[in-house]
């Protein structure tokens, strides 16, 4: 879980806390436990999704990585106004959540650490609310449910939110959302005017902007793999490549385990019939 930083995994847990020690230590233990009760460590094992389903996942849950921040932190695109998470099961949506977070603590911030040879434990997330109706609220159970998860299990994992291209509705939406998030999420939510494009450039340069604040006349479209949500973007080609590689491996580690503890259980058989030879002997 730490990736060999215990000490900034610990950090993590007692600043989502304010530093009281009793109630870090309560927000880990409650962490590794829904670790273990969920099977977190084999969430890429199963249920599998077949390729028309994953496509449909992500055709309705927009999410994409867009590039990295100029201090070296992911930066991930979400699509909330035009994600209607009406194509799949709400299991799915939150084990394809669950992925996500895995994914990137496994394999993006490590490499972002190894990249740039200090430990980087956190990324940034650009908020697009383009399309945003008031029916969005409907989703609000699986929405929340997401955010309680990465609140109590991937604390401090967001440096910042970066809300852009709100619609009028926005306001009458956020009212609703607002006093369900936790305080400290919501001293990280920045609502940026439009796009966003200038504030975002500050923290990101102009080749990691997610495809929906980049200027009109830059030549990329919104579709293909410029468009960091498509499926024929790098990050999900090499993410659903992971998924099938990490679900091949459990499989075979569930096999190999299988086999080893029918041998011990054999052997123990023998080693009683022999006791039981040698006692009749005696």
């Amino acid at each position: 879980m730490h990736q060999g930083y215990p000490m900034e995994t610990l950090k993590r847990f007692l600043r989502a806390r304010d530093g009281n020690l009793a109630n870090a230590n309560k927000m880990l233990v409650d962490c590794l436990n829904w670790r273990i009760q969920n099977e977190i460590d084999n969430i890429f094992g199963g249920p599998k999704l077949s390729r028309d389903t994953y496509r449909m996942v992500r055709d309705s849950q927009l999410i994409g990585l867009s590039g990295y921040s100029k201090k070296g932190l992911p930066v991930f695109a979400i699509g909330v106004g035009q994600s209607t998470m009406d194509k799949a099961f709400v299991h799915h949506y939150i084990q394809s959540h669950i992925q996500i977070n895995e994914y990137r603590d496994h394999v993006l911030l490590p490499k972002a650490t190894e990249r740039h040879g200090r430990y980087i434990g956190s990324c940034l997330k650009v908020l697009d609310m383009s399309g945003l109706k008031v029916s969005a609220l409907s989703q609000i159970k699986v929405l929340t449910t997401m955010a309680t998860i990465d609140d109590l299990n991937y604390p401090e994992k967001t440096e910042t939110y970066f809300v852009v291209n709100a619609p009028y509705v926005f306001s009458s939406c956020w009212k609703v959302v607002r006093p369900l998030l936790h305080e400290r999420t919501k001293r990280k939510i920045q609502i940026l005017q439009g796009s966003g494009t200038d504030e975002l450039l500050k923290v990101m340069d102009y080749s990691a902007l997610p495809h929906f604040c980049k200027r009109k006349g830059s030549g990329l479209s919104n579709n293909g793999s410029e468009n960091c949500y498509s499926l024929d973007h790098e990050f999900h080609r090499e993410l659903y490549e992971y998924i099938k590689k990490q679900a091949s491996f459990i499989r075979c580690s569930t096999t190999v385990k299988q086999v080893t503890s029918e041998g011990v259980i054999t052997e123990l058989h023998k080693l009683v019939d022999l006791t039981k030879i040698s006692s009749a002997a005696i």
